[in-house]
């Protein structure tokens, strides 16, 4: 039977803003956001998450990853664009591509002379193993905005406005994030990577934001991890605040635990309490065991 993990973050809490959503024209910078159980929430993308973790594996990979951001050029370096190191099964391959999938396409061919095509098109594809959700707010967003305003010649859009003060809002939410993963380590060229990205992601520091990033650590408060060989997950987006963000609980994992759908020992489970389920002192602690369990069930496998 095949080994899955899965695992469910919550952030600190923070204030979260400059993460653009669809701003209509007006001169807001707006938050994403979606109605979720019939509310307004904020939001973070799974593709901010996943950039956020490529960086980090560019730096504490040996062999760094293929795609890197370029902070001169705004924009993405690669090391092997055409993914050379798939073709063959023993290829050198890199840990953002293992992970993270990639797809590179190119248009049909045609001959000169009448347009007419020639040679279909191709894709080189691989889906990713390491799958993101999207991460949601732990509270609704009650609309906040603040109002400021860019001193003369701050940019130089800015100093196309004249000599006054430029005046512009930002939506802003004081709140934490959750989101979830599942990985497939058999899926994974080398397997050893799997444990790999539950600690990076047991460490991942600031997501999201654009040219003026806002600082809000993507650092998990709390973690639940799951190893198993069921292949449903069954702990996505399983926590819940009962004062507003304060304090994090997680009643529907516990329910999950007591109706006999998930066993207790396939759990790692730090930040938060769970009836049944022994916890860990600490984040790091938690991932330290997750990481020993996967390991060693690989080895086994």
């Amino acid at each position: 039977m095949s080994l899955h993990v899965f695992a469910n973050f919550v952030t600190p809490f923070g204030t979260a803003a400059n993460n653009r959503g669809d701003n209509e024209g007006a001169n807001i910078t707006p938050l994403q956001k979606l109605i979720w159980m019939g509310e307004t929430h904020t939001t973070v993308s799974a593709e901010a998450i996943r950039f956020a973790l490529r960086r980090l594996l560019a730096g504490t990979e040996k062999s760094g990853t293929n795609r890197q951001w370029n902070e001169d050029d705004r924009n993405n370096t690669w090391k092997d664009w055409a993914f050379k190191g798939w073709d063959t099964p023993d290829g050198a391959t890199f840990i953002d591509d293992d992970l993270l999938g990639f797809m590179t396409a190119e248009a049909a061919g045609k001959d000169g002379s009448d347009g007419a095509v020639k040679e279909k098109g191709a894709a080189n594809v691989r889906r990713a193993v390491l799958e993101v959700t999207r991460a949601v707010s732990l509270t609704p967003w009650s609309g906040d905005v603040t109002f400021n305003a860019a001193s003369p010649g701050a940019t130089p859009s800015a100093q196309k406005k004249g000599s006054n003060p430029v005046p512009y809002g930002t939506e802003v939410h004081a709140t934490r994030y959750q989101y979830g993963i599942a990985l497939t380590p058999e899926r994974l060229r080398d397997k050893s990577r799997a444990a790999k990205a539950v600690e990076a992601l047991c460490n991942l520091g600031t997501v999201a934001g654009n040219h003026g990033r806002f600082l809000f650590d993507f650092s998990p408060d709390a973690v639940v991890l799951r190893i198993t060989s069921d292949p449903a997950p069954r702990l996505l987006y399983c926590f819940d605040t009962p004062d507003n963000g304060r304090t994090v609980t997680a009643p529907r994992l516990a329910k999950r635990v007591a109706d006999g759908d998930i066993d207790p020992k396939e759990l790692v489970v730090a930040g938060v309490e769970v009836a049944g389920v022994v916890g860990k002192q600490g984040v790091k602690a938690a991932c330290a065991e997750a990481v020993g369990r996967i390991t060693e069930s690989l080895k086994k496998g």
